[in-house]
């Protein structure tokens, strides 16, 4: 069975997204297909694809390697980001489907009663998903591919301080949902637009560590669902 470049993509992605490698270090086809166990193929068009994302660059002598962003490039894709999210909101007003209400509404109780219970450990990929589930729900494909790889390349360079009233987090959530709710397009882009400032200001650039090297053992990608 050949495995798609997109899940083998996805793979390398998440590991630079999580430090596995070092920003600058080098990753060879070789090493990588054999880490992920697939061919040198499907490694190749990943590496082309992350390259067009901005993860990977090719250096003359070197081959691809991690991109090496600044601090300023980190925070122009911040400010990118909590620049779309308040459009995303206004267009989810405006073409939200009963599903997307359904599910926001879920992670908003869910969000709220995990913050009440004290289990800020289960908070952020909550976070998460509702950020998504909300983009997902302004219609726009085009929109949704390039907040979901701003919001993969903020992950990689800044660490997120834990709220200290996720409370109240989940509170502006749950006022972004009632916007949206109404078909309030105005009032959701507000709302997100001072909830995403909000949580900006508590991003903080995460050191590049040296070395480049990979820091965990070999795993083959998932191919669960590649079967049929």
């Amino acid at each position: 069975m050949r495995i798609p470049a997109h899940s083998v993509c996805t793979a390398i992605r998440d590991d630079i997204v999580a430090g596995v490698y070092e920003r600058g270090g080098r990753l060879t086809e070789e090493l990588l297909a054999r880490r992920y166990g697939v061919s040198r193929v499907p490694v190749r068009e990943a590496l082309r694809t992350l390259e067009a994302e901005g993860f990977v660059v090719t250096r003359r002598h070197a081959g691809a390697c991690v991109a090496e962003p600044t601090e300023q490039e980190a925070a122009d894709l911040l400010e990118v980001r909590t620049l779309l999210e308040p459009l995303a909101a206004a267009r989810a007003a405006q073409r939200r489907t009963d599903a997307h209400l359904k599910v926001l509404r879920g992670l908003v109780r869910l969000g709220q009663e995990r913050s009440r219970n004290g289990r800020g450990e289960d908070l952020r990929p909550l976070d998460g998903w509702f950020h998504e589930t909300l983009t997902q729900a302004s219609g726009s494909p085009g929109l949704s591919a390039l907040l979901t790889q701003l919001r993969h390349k903020v992950a990689w360079m800044y660490e997120v301080e834990p709220p200290a009233a996720p409370a109240e987090t989940w509170s502006e959530h749950a006022a972004i949902v009632d916007a949206v709710t109404r078909g309030d397009a105005d009032r959701a882009r507000t709302l997100t637009a001072a909830h995403a400032a909000r949580t900006a200001a508590a991003h903080r650039p995460r050191p590049a560590r040296g070395g480049g090297r990979v820091r965990d053992p070999q795993h083959a990608v998932n191919t669960v669902g590649l079967r049929n």
